[in-house]
């Protein structure tokens, strides 16, 4: 709680001074498991297999050791980057070392590796938070941003679940379903609300679509305005809502790795562009007071408009059921 404390003040500090100060280290980390992805998606570099850094899986001694280096300070940690994690055939025994640290774990995942087997385990390992993707109820509608999915692979997945809290009288994972709301799936968010209910996950979250050709309009952009990250101009072209202010919370409180080792800033940095350090070649504490991660922060706080990661970022764009 110390370090969330000075945390919680240096970026107070630097986003009144305009000038970078970070007195602790993150409260929260992404680790990436893999860059793998058994789906499609049209607009995930995972699914168009467009990376141009190298797909590969987190190893469990580099992920131990990263752990045993930061874990009497962060709280919480999200395994989830890029990729689906069940592909990872040693990411519920890591999900499990984090856990008997005490660390909150959460993750998100297409849920087609859920079989029984696998829900136990996952149950089991202590996972506390588990988002699974779910952007239709059908599976015509599911299959038009979920390419290469099946529906009932995901319902199945989650029914699992929740019959393996129920037998090991676990109250974890928390379950959600979170649906993407696009255009081709938006009649049907009543739907998924009533489909979660029947299965008995603990919540709904209607996310927000991040598009990265919106100028000129996209088929995936909902009409439903509640639901999108863009406003159509008079013009005709389209613009994102939110208004772009000069500081970002995430640089100061959390940070991402990825499964090789680099240190990036945000979620947003999906192809790793924005290097800020490699932990094959440093240790964490030492990278994020380094040099680059400062003129990084600086950067944000003289003119964030002018990052390409942050272009496109929304904060907040999670809408609750």
């Amino acid at each position: 709680m110390l370090n969330a404390l000075k945390v919680l003040m240096s970026f107070y500090i630097s986003k009144w001074s305009k000038k970078p100060v970070q007195w602790g280290v993150p409260i929260s980390i992404t680790i990436e498991p893999t860059t793998s992805c058994n789906l499609r998606c049209p607009e995930c570099p995972s699914g168009k297999r467009e990376f141009t850094r190298p797909t590969g899986m987190l190893q469990t001694d580099f992920f131990k050791q990263t752990i045993d280096s930061l874990s009497n300070k962060i709280l919480h940690l999200n395994f989830y980057f890029q990729g689906e994690p069940f592909l990872n055939p040693k990411f519920l025994e890591m999900v499990n070392y984090a856990s008997r640290k005490n660390i909150y774990t959460s993750t998100s995942t297409n849920a087609h590796y859920l079989n029984d087997a696998n829900a136990k385990k996952t149950v089991e390992s202590g996972l506390d938070r588990l988002i699974i993707s779910i952007d239709g109820t059908t599976q015509d509608t599911y299959e038009q941003y979920r390419i290469g999915g099946d529906i009932n692979k995901v319902k199945e997945g989650a029914k699992n679940i929740i019959k393996w809290k129920k037998e090991l009288k676990s109250s974890t994972p928390h379950v959600i379903f979170q649906f993407l709301v696009v255009q081709p799936n938006e009649h049907q968010i009543e739907d998924i609300k009533k489909i979660a209910k029947e299965i008995g996950v603990d919540e709904v979250k209607f996310k927000t679509a991040q598009i990265y050709n919106f100028e000129k309009g996209n088929r995936l952009i909902p009409t439903i305005d509640k639901y999108s990250r863009y406003k159509k101009e008079t013009d005709g072209s389209y613009s994102i809502k939110n208004e772009m202010l000069n500081h970002c919370w995430r640089l100061w409180h959390s940070t991402v790795i990825t499964w090789d080792g680099l240190v990036v800033p945000c979620c947003f940095d999906k192809d790793a562009q924005h290097q800020l350090g490699d932990l094959k070649t440093s240790d964490f504490e030492t990278l994020w007071h380094s040099e680059a991660y400062n003129k990084f922060r600086a950067s944000v706080l003289r003119s964030r408009s002018e990052i390409d990661i942050c272009k496109n970022c929304t904060e907040g764009t999670k809408v609750w059921a």
